[in-house]
């Protein structure tokens, strides 16, 4: 019992560390907006995998000897569904429906996940996290109010396309997320880092082949400067969010169950609004405030709802 309650809280340490990491990647289409969000990825996940490279090089062989068609073909999916399709959609909506519209379709990825893993065998019964949920998905409506307002009111189809895209993104990291815990808990011989860096090597290779589409689609030309910003973004953002952000979420992942992992990505959020605050250099409003407050609750019953569950004899 005492070992499990302290893997349930270095795994939840784990979960928000990784959110603060990951809450980067919600300025860096603002840090480098002369970029499309095609470039932005690309720059992204080609370091991202030429860090995950150097680090996994001494390794390689023993490691892919333990990998097989199964395991490369799942690495592909997961790093096209977590990481290229997703960062596509997300650097378009943040660019197109702002940082709050973004967080709001985002912050329901905990209710997405939560949902298709209390299907899981021995999980927390869907009955028993439903305050977490609603608590959730009040904080998420009042994270995005204020945009939803805004986005009605707007002459303009760039924020829908914002919408459309942050939805997609939804979607698509709610499938990695899913996978990737599952994954990870049927891997023998493949720790959680390892997993992650091959996952950024299988990116890069991605990435790379979207090279020549980048070239024929682009359209503005950049200076000096702004090449040397749109490095230094690729690169903090790949070391930061995708190597250190997902090894903690790896190991998070194998230290609580599929339900509690997606209440951990409520973190991000939590990490996204707060950076988008200090980058706008303003406080949050009431119902921002609020949010904080019923998102933290929800993660706060999450806990509470595995821990009577833990605690209930067999």
């Amino acid at each position: 019992m005492v070992r499990d309650r302290e893997s349930t809280l270095i795994g939840i340490i784990c979960g928000a560390g990784a959110g603060a990491l990951w809450g980067l990647v919600f300025l860096a289409p603002e840090l480098a907006r002369a970029f499309s969000p095609l470039e932005l990825t690309i720059g992204r996940y080609i370091a991202y995998g030429a860090v995950s490279a150097l680090l996994i090089a001494p390794r390689w062989r023993a490691l892919t000897a333990r990998l097989g068609r199964r395991e490369w073909l799942a690495l592909g999916w997961l790093a096209l569904a977590g990481n290229t399709i997703y960062y596509i959609l997300l650097s378009s909506a943040v660019q197109m429906g702002g940082i709050a519209m973004t967080s709001l379709v985002i912050a329901f990825l905990p209710v997405a996940v939560t949902i298709i893993g209390s299907r899981d065998h021995s999980a927390v019964p869907l009955a028993k996290l439903t305050p977490s949920l609603l608590l959730c998905a009040a904080g998420a409506l009042c994270i995005g109010w204020q945009a939803i307002v805004t986005l009605a009111a707007s002459a303009s189809f760039a924020p829908i396309i914002g919408l459309l895209c942050a939805i997609g993104a939804l979607i698509s990291w709610t499938a990695f997320a899913v996978g990737n815990a599952r994954w990870l808990a049927r891997l023998d011989g493949v720790s959680g880092h390892d997993w992650n860096l091959l996952t950024g090597i299988v990116t890069g290779m991605q990435s790379a082949l979207l090279i020549p589409v980048a070239l024929i689609i682009g359209t503005r030309t950049h200076g000096g400067l702004d090449w040397a910003q749109f490095a230094a973004v690729s690169i903090g953002v790949a070391l930061f969010a995708s190597i250190a952000g997902n090894a903690l979420w790896n190991k998070m992942s194998r230290l609580l169950p599929l339900t509690l992992v997606g209440q951990m990505i409520l973190f991000e959020t939590l990490f996204a609004l707060i950076y988008g605050f200090i980058w706008e250099q303003r406080g949050p409003t009431i119902l921002e405030a609020s949010a904080f407050l019923l998102i933290s609750a929800s993660v706060i019953s999450c806990v509470a709802a595995h821990r009577r569950t833990a605690a209930a004899p067999h």
